[in-house]
C-alpha cells in the first residue's frame, strides 16, 4: 500500500493519518519541494495520478486504436 499526498502547507507541521494496515510496520515518509510551483496543485495531482496509472499498467500490452482494425468477417468465421 502506498499513500501519496501533494499538499501546500501553511505551517511547518503536518498530521498524516496512516491506514490500519500500516500500524506496526516500518514506513518511509519523505517530504521535498516540487520544482514547478507555478502550476495549481490540482493540475499537479492530476498529472501525477495519470503517471501513477501509466506506471501501474505499463507491463500490460495495449492495442491502440491506430493499430487495431476490427474484421467483422473474421469475427463471424466459426469454422
Amino acid at each position: 500500500m502506498m499513500i501519496r499526498e501533494l499538499i501546500k502547507p501553511d505551517k511547518n507541521t503536518y498530521l498524516l493519518n496512516l491506514p490500519d494496515e500500516m500500524v506496526g510496520k516500518t514506513v518511509e515518509v519523505i517530504a521535498f519541494e516540487i520544482e514547478d510551483n507555478n502550476r495549481p496543485i490540482d493540475e499537479i495531482k492530476i498529472n501525477q495520478s495519470l503517471q501513477d496509472i501509466k506506471n501501474k499498467y505499463s507491463r500490460y500490452p495495449v492495442i491502440s486504436h491506430d493499430s487495431y482494425r476490427f474484421n467483422r468477417d473474421e469475427a463471424n468465421d466459426y469454422e
